[in-house]
């Protein structure tokens, strides 16, 4: 073999992957089997190597007999249930319907102590735990769901960060994303 073919060989061995939006590599083929073996590459991740036209998922490659083959692949974005994610999305104005019956509630033989505690924000933390709680709920079902949630990073607290990282993932529209930012600004504009 000459010295040109084996630096064509090995470039053709020269593997890339990516990662949070970045490219990472060049790398061996060895080092990718190791990044699989370790669970860091995983079904839907995207390669790519000298041959290939496009960035392409790792289970469309040669190296899917190195993928853990007694679990199966995430379910796909159209699959996913996405019933809690429309909840979240309409939670902000969920949250100030429900901030509206606890001071009701709490102030049953007062309306006025009802109305100044809205007025007041006394009750803002039932919004707030609401939000966060169904946006944790639903990253717990998208890990059932074998959807690689760790690529959100700690933005999962983050509603609106977290919605559209999720959309990103899934390949799916942003439109949970954006209902759920005009509701926030419908319910801070009701608020004023």
């Amino acid at each position: 073999m000459t010295t040109t073919e084996m630096q064509s060989s090995t470039e053709q061995n020269q593997w890339f992957y990516e990662n949070a939006g970045q490219r990472i590599g060049a790398i061996s083929e060895e080092e990718m089997i190791t990044l699989i073996r370790n669970k860091f590459l995983t079904h839907g991740a995207l390669v790519w190597r000298k041959g290939f036209p496009n960035w392409t998922q790792i289970e469309n490659t040669e190296l899917k007999t190195y993928l853990d083959s007694t679990s199966p692949p995430p379910l796909t974005g159209d699959h996913v249930n996405n019933t809690l994610v429309w909840v979240l999305a309409f939670a902000p104005i969920l949250g100030f319907l429900l901030e509206h019956f606890i001071a009701g509630a709490v102030y049953h033989t007062n309306e006025q102590a009802a109305e100044a505690a809205i007025a007041n924000g006394t009750f803002w933390y039932v919004t707030l735990f609401l939000n966060i709680g169904l946006s944790f709920w639903d990253e717990k079902k998208l890990k059932l769901s074998g959807t690689d949630t760790g690529k959100f990073g700690s933005w999962v607290w983050l509603v609106p960060v977290y919605l559209f990282k999720r959309a990103g993932a899934l390949k799916q529209s942003p439109a949970y994303f954006f209902v759920w930012i005009t509701c926030f600004v419908l319910v801070l504009l009701t608020a004023v």
